[in-house]
């Protein structure tokens, strides 16, 4: 926990984090291996996704996607009148294949609606990042998502949050595990997705 609590600290520069940043049990583990395994990162902004870079995720046979302007996404948000960014974590869980990692550093609505097909009886991801940010429904969404005990999560109670700092956590989990596999000798694995 403390590798990651100090990349967001450096990120932000905000010694709070120390404070704020909250683990359910084994959510650490859980992403190392969904990481190692090959997981998809799926994160709510392009920022979050561009703050996910591809010469750490391809070596672990990972892929980081946002469909937030994806152009079905965009059409069938305009229809509905839902958020782009809710729409989005319904396109993710219903189109692509495998096993997810959510990464939610911006949008509440996105964290309300993976919740929601949590409820629903949609598959669990092997971890929620949940850091929505600001002022609207941004705690809010932290503290549902704070009370499960059905699905891995790491979060930061409050206002707080980001997209730097959801991309941040699965960078500090993808410094772990290179660290863990230099440390027994293991060669990277093969790519798996760009």
């Amino acid at each position: 926990q403390w590798e990651i609590v100090r990349r967001l600290i450096h990120t932000t520069a905000d010694f709070e984090m120390l404070d704020l940043v909250r683990f359910s049990p084994g959510a650490v583990e859980a992403g190392l291996t969904a990481l190692a395994d090959g997981v998809t990162i799926v994160t709510d902004t392009e920022m979050a996704r561009c703050a996910i870079p591809l010469r750490r995720m391809t070596p672990l046979g990972c892929q980081v996607v946002c469909l937030l302007n994806d152009p079905d996404v965009i059409l069938s948000a305009q229809t509905t009148g839902d958020t782009r960014a809710s729409t989005a974590v319904d396109a993710a869980l219903a189109t692509l294949p495998g096993r997810l990692v959510f990464a939610i550093g911006n949008a509440p609505t996105a964290l309300l609606r993976l919740l929601k097909r949590l409820n629903e009886g949609a598959p669990a991801p092997d971890l929620i990042i949940g850091m929505p940010v600001g002022f609207v429904n941004a705690a809010e969404s932290k503290a549902l998502l704070m009370s499960r005990a059905d699905v891995p999560w790491i979060s930061i109670s409050g206002r707080k949050g980001g997209s730097a700092l959801a991309g941040a956590t699965v960078n500090a989990l993808a410094i772990m595990l290179e660290k863990e596999k230099k440390s027994r000798g293991a060669a990277p694995a093969p790519c798996r997705g760009a």
